[in-house]
């Protein structure tokens, strides 16, 4: 029986799995439960082969908790407080239910600045609109993940390397994972991308040895 290890990037994940799936309304707990089966379908891949669970190890950030100032309407926001924090804090304590599932967390960096939405921009610069004219919903905090790639690198490299698996599954669309897929591959592991129906670049398939997406489209 393969050793099967299942890596989640979470921002991707998050992302695709609304677009897939189109809920009305989604809880915390019913995406917890997705993501798990959604994992646990790629061990019954084969039909002459048998695969372990290993470990499911989810890659993402704590929300960002702090307050600040919308910068055009001069509103105190507390992060906190919002169904984007709370929903994801919530999402977090659910996969720590899981059998099998290991959190790994980067941070998100504060770079202390708001940004004006793209299609905002385009329109100042066009002329279209006056920078008066904007309101506080134009706006967005500037923050991004930190720690969260290096982590599923060193990962594929460390598991890799100790031969604590066989198969590695890649739950996600970005191409920075090819240095780690290669170190795999090199090594004699099954490497699998399931990028959830995304399409990805052609080069990519040189660096993989499947390609499998195990979500349901609506």
């Amino acid at each position: 029986m393969k050793r099967t290890a299942i890596l989640v990037d979470g921002g991707f994940f998050t992302k695709r799995y609304r677009i897939l799936t189109k809920p009305k309304s989604i809880s915390p707990e019913k995406m917890a439960t997705d993501l798990w089966e959604m994992c646990l379908k790629h061990l019954t891949q084969a039909k002459n082969e048998s695969f372990d669970l290993y470990r499911i190890f989810y890659y993402d950030c704590l929300p960002y908790e702090k307050k600040q100032h919308n910068p055009i309407s001069g509103r105190a926001i507390d992060f906190s407080k919002t169904e984007q924090c709370i929903f994801q804090k919530r999402f977090l304590e659910e996969l720590k239910k899981k059998r099998k599932i290991a959190l790994r967390l980067g941070v998100l960096e504060d770079h202390k600045n708001w940004i004006i939405k793209p299609q905002k921009t385009k329109d100042l610069l066009k002329g279209k609109i006056r920078l008066s004219e904007l309101n506080e919903e134009d706006v967005y905090f500037n923050f991004s993940q930190k720690r969260v790639d290096i982590k599923i690198g060193l990962d594929i490299a460390s598991m890799t390397l100790k031969k604590q698996v066989d198969q590695i599954i890649l739950i996600s669309g970005d191409s920075d994972f090819v240095p780690a897929a290669k170190l795999a591959r090199r090594e004699g592991i099954d490497f699998v991308l399931d990028p959830m129906w995304n399409p990805i670049k052609p080069h990519l398939f040189e660096h993989i040895d499947g390609l499998s997406s195990k979500i349901k489209k609506l």
